[in-house]
């Protein structure tokens, strides 16, 4: 199992949740968190165990990102006007990585953020590599001609497990997307239950 895969099914464990809805994901056998003391009799969560907890499983969510990375797009939404948490996850909704997963060019928000980091996506035309790109609304997403017949391609698009959201228009027979316009929480399709609030709880008071 490689280092990426197995991060991604321990912080399904770690969350008792199978945070991307995948098939494989440990938690639809198991329940309990990895480790050795992961069947102890789960304490009552704290209000500041809560807030830290919707912190990690959105962060993670997008590939796990670093504190720092996090943090930093936390201050952005704070500084924009409107609801901080919808700010949030809108922000993160237009990372280039996060655009390909949705698109529905890889299986994983981990597989996007290598796709991109190994150059084969462009944004109007132009090579992109850096997964944190922010897109625009109508900015255009286009797999390379070159790596157009991937398999891991072929295999994202046949998935049924979940749908390009409203707010992506994809072209599968082409491999092109564009970037209608920025989500609020309500229109993200997380298979599970995401709590901005609580991560603007979280960083308001620590």
């Amino acid at each position: 199992m490689t280092k990426r895969t197995s991060a991604k099914y321990k912080i399904d464990r770690r969350m008792g949740e199978n945070i991307w809805g995948r098939p494989k994901s440990p938690v639809n056998k198991r329940e309990y968190g990895p480790g050795q003391h992961g069947q102890r009799r789960k304490a009552k969560i704290s209000d500041f165990g809560l807030q830290l907890r919707a912190k990690q499983k959105l962060k993670g969510y997008y590939g796990d990102l670093t504190e720092k990375q996090f943090r930093r797009i936390y201050a952005e939404a704070e500084r924009l006007k409107g609801d901080t948490g919808e700010n949030l996850i809108g922000l993160l909704e237009r990372r280039l990585d996060a655009v390909v997963y949705r698109a529905k060019f890889v299986v994983t928000m981990f597989a996007a953020r290598q796709f991109v980091n190994h150059g084969h996506v462009t944004v109007n035309g132009q090579r992109v590599n850096i997964p944190s790109y922010r897109v625009k609304e109508g900015d255009v997403i286009e797999v390379r001609d070159r790596s157009k017949q991937m398999t891991v391609l072929l295999e994202a698009v046949q998935l049924a497990e979940r749908d390009v959201p409203d707010y992506i228009e994809a072209d599968h027979s082409k491999m092109k997307a564009t970037f209608v316009r920025q989500p609020g929480l309500s229109d993200v399709p997380y298979p599970v239950m995401m709590e901005p609030n609580l991560v603007i709880e979280f960083y308001a008071q620590n």
